[in-house]
């Protein structure tokens, strides 16, 4: 008996505003339509909860490959979110403080595979870290893209005021991690499908004078094989993750450390398809469809 067409529900910001050239969601969504499944697009405020269930006010969408009328949709009745067989949690950090805070949680599971590491609100003890390390990176738990990482050496005259703005007056948690110059080289984004990686990495090579190797801060994208380290770190994590149910994730790795896990909405994989001519959605949806048959 041939499967049930799949339905597929998509959580994400507004599909008008992406970039369909390096869109994540997007390459999922063109496999989802090349499998004939049918596609639901909604956003947080779209879902209400009535009656014990929660339902969406979702939009029937379809995709083609098109970087000026790359989607067209249609409004469809509330749907009960559990009738659909797939959601897709793909809005864009922050989403749920505590989802984002338990990612962090988890890289400090892997001690060995981690830069020297600390996560406090606290100045003083921020200032003592920087001093014992000479230079670190720090962040807020919730950015993204770049914004607020700062690269502070010990002797720096503004360290205070910046520990200050970005932890809002020692109220909110913030991470410091040791300064790894083996950024020069690339902030490897590495993906994992059911705790397996892709065969390659995309190395965001920074802008010159730059030391983020964030995409939206202007780094470059370039392709590399893993490592023979890259594939023992993705051997120490997998365990956890398949066992957390985490089908997709998103590794950042500089030099021979592992510097975030990403699990709310993982990119990279347009460029990693276009460089190699690979379809890393079809494997991910690959897995999808094995869970529902096991279901």
């Amino acid at each position: 008996m041939p499967m049930k067409r799949i339905r597929l529900g998509v959580l994400m910001d507004d599909i008008s505003n992406i970039k369909p050239n390096k869109d994540s969601s997007f390459a999922m969504m063109l496999e989802a339509k090349a499998r004939g499944w049918e596609i639901h697009t909604f956003d947080s405020p779209d879902m209400y909860y009535s009656d014990g269930k929660v339902f969406a006010s979702t939009r029937i969408t379809e995709v083609q490959d098109s970087e000026t009328s790359w989607f067209s949709s249609k409004p469809s009745s509330a749907v009960n979110l559990s009738t659909l067989d797939v959601v897709f949690m793909r809005k864009d950090p922050p989403f749920d403080m505590d989802y984002i805070y338990s990612t962090y949680l988890l890289e400090l599971n892997f001690p060995e595979c981690i830069p020297k590491t600390l996560v406090s609100s606290k100045i003083h003890e921020l200032n003592n870290f920087i001093d014992s390390l000479r230079t670190v990176v720090v962040k807020p738990l919730d950015g993204m893209g770049g914004t607020d990482i700062f690269k502070l050496s010990k002797g720096d005259n503004d360290i205070d005021d910046i520990l200050k703005r970005i932890t809002n007056n020692e109220s909110r948690y913030i991470m410091a991690q040791e300064f790894l110059p083996e950024i020069k080289d690339g902030d490897k984004r590495i993906l994992l499908i059911n705790g397996n990686p892709v065969d390659y990495a995309l190395a965001r090579l920074p802008a010159e004078g730059s030391f983020k190797g964030n995409l939206a801060a202007g780094a470059k994208g370039v392709g590399q094989p893993l490592s023979e380290r890259d594939r023992y770190l993705c051997t120490q994590i997998a365990p956890t993750l398949i066992d957390k149910g985490l089908v997709f994730v998103g590794l950042d790795v500089i030099g021979d450390f592992i510097t975030e896990i990403n699990v709310t909405s993982p990119t990279c994989i347009r460029e990693l398809d276009k460089q190699y001519g690979i379809n890393i959605s079809s494997t991910l949806l690959d897995e999808v469809e094995r869970r529902l048959a096991l279901s």
